[in-house]
């Protein structure tokens, strides 16, 4: 296995030390993230020591998958590691932050947080959740791959082609974009207070496309075409699209009855549908629009446009 040196970080974040300049990492959290990005740091050469969870079986579990240690409590993985990521859900993040700073506290000659970097996973929560990290010594970020995780021991296979996200400290976000650089991924900055809306855009195009695609099913079954047969029914339909878009673009993608103007179809595709569904249709429709408007810019939509 290569070790990466992370060009002397170590060095630069622990001077006094000289017993070797591979940064220190722990992982608290074993769920899908924290398994995944434990195995794809760990195939990569990074210094990943191990796992606390509250479930030990949990723990143990990503130890075995990942070859790395098991920690019994927090304190232990805080003297252990120059780096903690914190791989919980969003709404204990700040808890364990809040322990991790009490422990520190409490045994500040073993557990200092003094140059260390602590950082999170989490798509919607900001590097704001490290409260009054300032005063610790340490720094903090977030960093976020924008890539579903949906087993706990298959998703790390394809995060080498996966951009993440980072905002935070400079000294973390230093550490942490070079980190993720010598693993071969692109790294984009954002504002900590932008963290919400980019979340959002991560599930518009995630979570609700899948809605979109439930829904279009539904009005299939309404007109008796069973779930089986709407799911080969629509398929080509649905991977022509999404395929040309990632290539081309929106704007190169987009056809349908909006894009041409087709009054007459768009005002039928309302009048069938049910009052909640014509309002999620009206919306999105605004949409379509707008990107219908980029692609034929010469082309009257004022028609369009005035349908209630």
């Amino acid at each position: 296995m290569v070790s990466y040196a992370l060009s002397g970080i170590r060095r630069k974040l622990h001077p006094e030390r000289t017993e070797g300049d591979s940064m220190q990492i722990g992982i608290i959290g074993a769920g899908k993230v924290g398994c995944s990005m434990g195995r794809y740091m760990r195939e990569h050469g990074l210094f990943l020591v191990g796992y606390y969870s509250r479930s030990i079986d949990s723990s143990e579990e990503a130890g075995i998958f990942t070859d790395t240690k098991v920690f019994e409590d927090l304190k232990s993985i805080i003297m252990a590691c120059d780096m903690l990521c914190i791989a919980t859900p969003d709404d204990a993040i700040a808890q364990v932050w809040a322990e991790i700073r009490r422990i520190s506290e409490e045994f500040p000659e073993t557990c200092s947080l003094e140059h260390k970097v602590l950082c999170h996973f989490s798509g919607s929560l900001s590097s704001d959740v490290f409260s009054g990290i300032d005063s610790t010594g340490a720094s903090g970020c977030s960093i976020h791959p924008m890539s579903a995780f949906s087993d706990r021991f298959t998703s790390y296979f394809k995060l080498k082609e996966v951009i993440f996200t980072m905002e935070g400290q400079p000294e973390a976000c230093h550490v942490m974009t070079e980190v993720f650089s010598l693993l071969g991924n692109k790294v984009l900055q954002i504002e900590p207070e932008k963290k919400s809306l980019y979340h959002c855009a991560a599930s518009l195009v995630s979570n609700f496309m899948i809605g979109l695609y439930q829904m279009g099913l539904d009005l299939l079954e309404e007109c008796g075409i069973g779930k089986e047969e709407g799911e080969e029914l629509i398929q080509p339909l649905v991977e022509k699209n999404v395929h040309q878009m990632l290539w081309d673009g929106a704007v190169e993608a987009l056809t349908g009855p909006i894009e041409r103007g087709d009054t007459g179809t768009v005002q039928k595709h309302l009048s069938a549908l049910g009052e909640s569904d014509a309002q999620i249709y009206r919306l999105l429709g605004q949409k379509v629009l707008a990107v219908a408007e980029e692609k034929n810019p010469e082309r009257d939509y004022e028609a369009i446009r005035n349908i209630r």
